[in-house]
């Protein structure tokens, strides 16, 4: 039986070390290292080693009685959550570590929020008990509270606590039990089921430094974790992560999620197909290679150049969403004797590796931008290109990554006909749901278009961000449906779809009431209760809203949304004046309506009629002379009306 089993944590909870004394005991290594010995086997990254923390999602891989586990060391540092969610879409179950000595924080509600999103089923393990002080009851509690009361403590092991626990949750073994008594097996297995369902979290404690409960626990996950993967179904993976090795060769981490994967075998993506050269099995930064890979399995492949991360192949043909989604931009500088096209070269491998970064190329103001989590991410990326690529980069400050959108359905019209060229496009825009992208809907007769360009149009629309009026921004949250359009035999050539696309879009939202749209987060603040007072009035003063305080015992929990501008550097403050004692949880909460819309437009200066990728104005041909017609005026001398 092959087991995924993901270890998450806050930062400083233990993972690394409680993640070592995993393997240890399965034998797979013969020392147990430390991070800050720098000698751990999962953190074999010489920045890990370095900075003292987890960076990258690496795996290790331990038998135990007779199953095969694939251990995930995820990042605890926030700037790293992205890496951190990209793992957790492949684990079977997941074990989440809280200090005994600083309980639930902030980042570990954001870990269990994303875990309850993908519904994977988890443990707790309570660490560092072995610490003057330290009350793993209290912690519990602290769960209980925070996270799920449906937590039952496996140091209870399976006694009369442990029948009354399952029983509240089950009536029909409840009934089966007042009949027949008690059988131990059948209130296992029920409970390993309801573990599986998320209906109830399993929760034990210890000392990952002192291995103290370590094995226990890794006994109790044993018997209560199943698996059940098809090997003979057809071939089906999720692509968790993208690596290039030392050759330079693009290495795609799988997890198989049915059937065989077989060297030289044909893996299709939407409608292509590459061949699998090679398969690695990967325990730390070494691998061995194998013939083949079976569901349940994480591995490695050579062979696909294609697929990016989130991507489903074979069978399976849905991609995944994240939730880690960056909310800051900044600009990549750089030394002028080293060609522009060679760092974007370089950041686009990088971009390959970590989608979010989102690594791209402002036309009008020459310069390359990334999408960043927070400043230690980019402190990380300036030393992962000078050892990779042995040149030197630093970063602007970074900058919020504000959005566009629009208010009300407007209509779009675009036309493209200069002299032996012709594209028109007619689209309906309108406003949709927040967060929602953009989607495209298409009601256009092959009689009036043909498919392949209505599919041209469709590709035009989702094929990059679009820039909105205001600021340049990314247009988002719109549905476009493409009514009709016009081509010709003879003139439409390569490109003029394009053109006459982005012209009809760029019309449309000229005529609409356009919206600034700023990220926000969802906060949940935790403090004494004579301490209320001052954090509402600093969330009045960030421009938040929250909603009615909860008192728990000597505490008050306040929830909320507030804009990332304003709150970004607050955790410093609040840090400060509870005395390190409040907890401070924030979560992308999405895009909402930018608070300070005037004083944004003019602090970015956007210029639309300056922007070199999109115009409004539409190009007729007349005497066999192109002419601009000016988006107010479009629409009257389209053809297709």
């Amino acid at each position: 039986m092959h087991k995924t089993i993901g270890i998450l944590a806050h930062v400083d909870a233990g993972k690394t070390t409680f993640s070592e004394q995993l393997l240890y005991h399965t034998k797979t290594i013969r020392q147990r290292g430390r991070v800050d010995h720098k000698d751990s086997f999962l953190d074999s990254h010489s920045i890990e080693k370095t900075r003292g923390i987890t960076i990258f999602a690496d795996q290790g891989i331990f038998p135990y009685n007779n199953s095969t586990y694939y251990i995930i060391d995820t990042p605890g540092h926030v700037d790293f959550s992205p890496e951190m969610e990209r793992a957790i879409q492949v684990m079977d179950y997941a074990i989440i570590l809280i200090s005994a000595v600083d309980g639930v924080e902030g980042h570990t509600e954001t870990v269990w929020q994303l875990l309850r999103k993908h519904r994977v089923p988890t443990f707790f393990f309570i660490n560092k008990t072995d610490y003057e002080e330290t009350n793993a009851a209290s912690v519990l509690e602290e769960i209980r509270t925070n996270l799920s009361e449906d937590v039952y403590d496996l140091t209870n092991s399976f006694n009369d606590e442990f029948i009354e626990f399952i029983a509240e949750r089950d009536e029909d073994l409840l009934e089966k039990y007042m009949d027949t008594g008690y059988d131990q097996d059948l209130w296992i297995q029920t409970f390993k089921c309801m573990i599986q369902e998320n209906k109830i979290f399993a929760c034990s404690s210890g000392s990952a430094l002192k291995d103290i409960g370590i094995i226990e626990f890794l006994d109790k996950l044993d018997m209560l974790t199943e698996t059940s993967y098809s090997k003979s179904g057809d071939f089906a993976a999720q692509v968790y992560k993208i690596r290039h090795d030392e050759s330079g060769n693009r290495v795609t981490f799988l997890k198989v999620l049915s059937g065989t994967l077989k060297v030289r075998d044909e893996v299709k993506y939407e409608e292509q197909s590459e061949k699998i050269t090679q398969i690695r099995i990967y325990s730390g930064n070494k691998y061995k290679t194998v013939d083949q890979a079976v569901a349940g399995e994480l591995v490695a492949v050579t062979g696909l150049t294609i697929p990016s991360i989130g991507d489903r192949l074979g069978a399976i043909t849905d991609k995944t969403t994240f939730d880690m989604i960056p909310t800051l931009k900044s600009k990549v500088i750089f030394d002028t004797s080293v060609h522009v096209k060679e760092v974007l070269r370089c950041f686009k491998l990088l971009d390959a590796e970590d989608p979010s970064l989102s690594v791209y190329w402002d036309e009008h103001f020459q310069e390359i931008l990334v999408h960043v989590m927070g400043v230690i991410q980019l402190e990380v990326l300036e030393q992962i290109v000078q050892q990779r690529f042995h040149f030197n980069v630093s970063f602007g400050e970074p900058r919020i990554l504000y959005k566009e959108t629009i208010d009300s359905a407007i209509r779009g019209y675009g036309h493209f006909e200069p002299l032996k060229h012709y594209a028109e496009v007619h689209l309906l825009i309108e406003p949709n749901e927040r967060d929602s992208g953009i989607s495209f809907e298409n009601v256009c007769h092959a009689n009036d278009l043909s498919i392949g360009n209505q599919n041209l149009v469709r590709h035009h629309l989702l094929e990059r961000d679009h820039h909105g009026l205001l600021t340049g921004s990314a247009l988002t949250d719109v549905k476009i449906t493409l009514l009709t359009g016009r081509g010709h035999n003879e003139h439409t050539s390569g490109g003029d779809f394009r053109e006459a696309t982005y012209r009809a879009l760029r019309q449309g939202i000229e005529k609409a009431e356009n919206v600034l749209l700023e990220p926000f987060y969802d906060y949940k603040i935790k403090v004494d209760m004579d301490l209320i007072g001052r954090v509402l009035s600093d969330i009045q003063q960030a421009h938040g809203t929250f909603e009615s305080p909860e008192t728990v015992g000597d505490k008050v929990i306040v929830k909320g949304r507030v804009p990332v501008a304003t709150f970004m550097n607050y955790s410093t403050t609040f840090a400060f004046f509870t005395h390190g004692k409040g907890t401070l949880s924030l979560l992308f909460g999405g895009y909402d309506r930018c608070h300070n819309t005037e004083d944004v437009i003019e602090k970015i200066g956007y210029n639309k009629e300056a922007d070199p990728e999109y115009t409004s104005t539409s190009i007729f041909c007349a005497k066999g002379k192109g002419y601009k017609v000016p988006w107010d005026e479009a629409e009257d001398a389209m053809h297709c009306l």
